[in-house]
């Protein structure tokens, strides 16, 4: 059973910032991940992980919208699921990190919780950075989500290692891109990436943007 939210609003600053405190709490299920994801996102992940046979995840830190995409995708969707774990000041505020075993809990909570109806979901952890996973990858992926390093570089080169391996249907989804939009928020490194491949004149031929939400981008083949 979670604490309250007035008792977890309560907690000293210094216990919510330590990393192996708060990972104990979030893998035991006392308090929830962090929500790195408002409503209109999670909406948005919800309907377009439906008819995906392949969902990647890059970035997944205390697994809150992993858990997300293992209670919503089609039954015997391959979910996966990459994050090097600890702290990184590209990708997380400075004092936050996630611990693997804390965030598989949180996962498999997810999964287990999926209506038997549902079907199950088949989740593999890649413990890596993303671009040492990128040189080895060969399936071809229906759902790309990049929320890792948050860095212009670190952005761009997820998108150049995967985005060549997304399937001709597949989408892009870009978090913490829309810094500057009508209606957006984001960071200056992914608002950066996005808005030098997708927008203005010199934007990259043979993809487009599908849609907006909040703090994410989607992108697709044109």
């Amino acid at each position: 059973m979670q604490l309250p939210h007035v008792l977890r609003r309560a907690t000293p600053a210094g216990l919510k910032h330590n990393v192996r405190l708060r990972a104990a709490a979030v893998g035991a299920g006392v308090i929830p991940p962090r929500a790195m994801h408002s409503e209109e996102e999670a909406a948005l992940l919800e309907r377009l992980c439906r008819g995906r046979a392949r969902v990647v995840e890059l970035g997944v830190y205390e697994g809150g919208s992993a858990a997300l995409l293992a209670g919503w995708v089609d039954a015997g969707t391959d979910l996966h699921l990459v994050d090097p774990f600890g702290e990184h000041p590209d990708a997380l505020p400075a004092g936050w990190g996630a611990l693997e075993a804390a965030t598989r809990r949180v996962v498999a909570r997810a999964a287990k919780a999926r209506p038997e109806a549902a079907g199950p979901v088949n989740v593999h952890w890649h413990v890596a950075l993303s671009q040492d996973l990128a040189a080895t990858w060969q399936a071809p992926i229906d759902l790309l989500f990049i929320d890792g390093d948050h860095s212009e570089a670190g952005c761009r080169r997820d998108w150049d290692g995967f985005h060549g391996k997304v399937s001709a249907d597949g989408v892009v989804l870009i978090h913490d891109s829309r810094l500057g939009q009508p209606g957006g928020r984001g960071l200056p490194g992914p608002t950066a990436v996005v808005d030098g491949l997708f927008r203005g004149p010199g934007a990259l031929a043979g993809w487009r943007i599908v849609d907006e939400v909040d703090r994410t981008t989607v992108v697709a083949r044109s």
